[in-house]
């Protein structure tokens, strides 16, 4: 019989959940919508029905579960795996979800995380990050999520709590951010930030690219309106690097998030902005690589699997 561990990913959007073998490798996947708007009672039913469905299909693929790993969106305390704070992208979540929780539905071990803590875990454990024991990771989606990798394992701070890098803020006074500060980096820098750019400056008159996707098309093909957005874009996203890297002087930095499937013709812009922002002892250095995760959509779910195999 094979060993492995169940993995959730509970974002803003979707959940996303698999079974992960005791090398990494997935031999099951599954998705539901998250469904946020109705409400935390909701979506804990909704996850007890998905953890008691891979429970089953565990049985049925001959797997011995050694427990459950839960990456979610929103701050979890380290110290007994409780969703202790969450912005509106989950709404009531904050208190819903507990490490105890889990263990109760499923009658296995179980551990509870950030959720991008969870996908560099998953990038240092099979992806991007194998090859460096400390990197910085971060995902560019609804939100900004960030995680420092110290040693193969997730920097967390006192509580629990580290790794916030979306809610630095980056332009004073700037643009209301659904943690009730303003100006922060994932209202720059997430790709909900880029689709507000880009509706902002088909207002005032430029074309109406319509979705991130055409955006990139037409800048590919030399759109100087599309250009424009995508290196303002780049810039805001490298504000937060040079930041990061300033602070950590990380060995890497892995982006995430769906909107790096475009590749090195967001990569370049990115890693070029970031090199005139820092200090000047990392430009006369040899340069850290910034590169694209590997896993995709899997990370989450391989990472919070491999929390199960860190905690036993």
């Amino acid at each position: 019989m094979r060993r492995g561990s169940i993995g959730i990913d509970i974002g803003g959007t979707n959940i996303k959940a698999g079974i992960a073998l005791d090398n990494g490798e997935l031999c099951y996947t599954n998705r539901m919508p998250t469904e946020a708007s109705s409400g935390s009672s909701s979506l804990l039913n909704r996850l007890q029905e998905m953890i008691r469905s891979l429970i089953a299909k565990a049985e049925e693929l001959d797997v011995q579960l050694l427990g459950v790993g839960v990456g979610t969106a929103g701050q979890v305390q380290h110290s007994t795996g409780r969703v202790t704070g969450a912005t509106g992208n989950l709404p009531g979540w904050a208190d819903a979800l507990s490490a105890e929780w889990v263990r109760q539905v499923s009658g296995l071990p179980a551990v509870v995380d950030n959720d991008v803590n969870a996908a560099a875990l998953g990038e240092a454990w099979i992806g991007a990050g194998q090859a460096w024991n400390d990197f910085v990771c971060i995902t560019l989606g609804t939100g900004v999520g960030g995680c420092v990798i110290l040693n193969k394992q997730p920097f967390r701070g006192r509580d629990g709590y580290a790794g916030e890098v979306g809610h630095q803020v980056i332009v004073h006074g700037g643009v209301s951010c659904n943690c009730g500060n303003a100006g922060c980096y994932e209202q720059y820098a997430s790709v909900t930030a880029l689709i507000r750019q880009m509706k902002t400056a088909a207002e005032q008159g430029g074309p109406d690219f319509g979705t991130p996707e055409l955006l990139f098309e037409a800048a590919r093909q030399g759109d100087a309106a599309a250009l424009e957005i995508i290196d303002n874009y780049s810039e805001f996203v490298a504000v937060g690097l040079a930041n990061l890297l300033n602070i950590f002087n990380p060995s890497a930095m892995i982006i995430g998030g769906a909107i790096t499937a475009q590749g090195e013709f967001l990569f370049d812009r990115i890693r070029s902005a970031v090199n005139n922002k820092v200090m000047q002892v990392y430009r006369d250095s040899e340069t850290v690589p910034i590169v694209p995760a590997q896993l995709g959509d899997h990370a989450g779910i391989v990472g919070a699997a491999r929390l199960v195999y860190l905690q036993g």
